[in-house]
């Protein structure tokens, strides 16, 4: 489970930068002026050309491919609360990176989203692997259900 930890930190340090720097890549673009298909595409055309924003992309596709990987060794209702963790990351990359200014009843909110988290990592580590009724005697005493075919 360490392993899955580690790359799913990795993971969300990678969201977090992939946000910054879309965030960065976008404002230079400048903002929208109106909602026209011209002004859309002239968004669409100048984040197309910017390299902050493609590095954004790619560690958004980073952030991806890991996601895909945990997905695949973990169950989602312990994983994906986990990815909440980003809401975290991505908070203090924002006040260290973009100097965004975070309201002390955010930073609650960040410290909740921690504490939440915790509890889930917790409860999957106390999970722990079942115990075969042969090894349990009250285990065995009870029927098993039937599974339809």
């Amino acid at each position: 489970m360490l392993k899955l930890l580690a790359i799913l930190l990795v993971s969300l340090v990678c969201d977090s930068a992939g946000v910054v720097l879309l965030k960065k890549g976008i404002s230079q673009v400048g903002g929208v002026n109106s909602y026209t298909a011209a002004e859309m595409l002239r968004i669409v055309k100048s984040g197309l050309t910017n390299h902050q924003v493609w590095l954004g992309i790619f560690f958004e596709a980073l952030f991806f491919i890991g996601l895909v990987f945990l997905l695949s060794k973990s169950d989602v209702s312990f994983l994906w609360p986990l990815t909440g963790l980003s809401f975290v990351f991505a908070t203090a990359a924002a006040v260290w990176f973009l100097d965004e200014h975070v309201s002390p009843l955010r930073w609650v909110g960040v410290l909740l989203i921690v504490f939440g988290a915790g509890i889930i990592s917790y409860s999957e580590h106390a999970k722990g692997t079942p115990v075969a009724p042969a090894l349990n005697p009250s285990l065995a005493s009870r029927p098993t259900p039937l599974i339809p075919k």
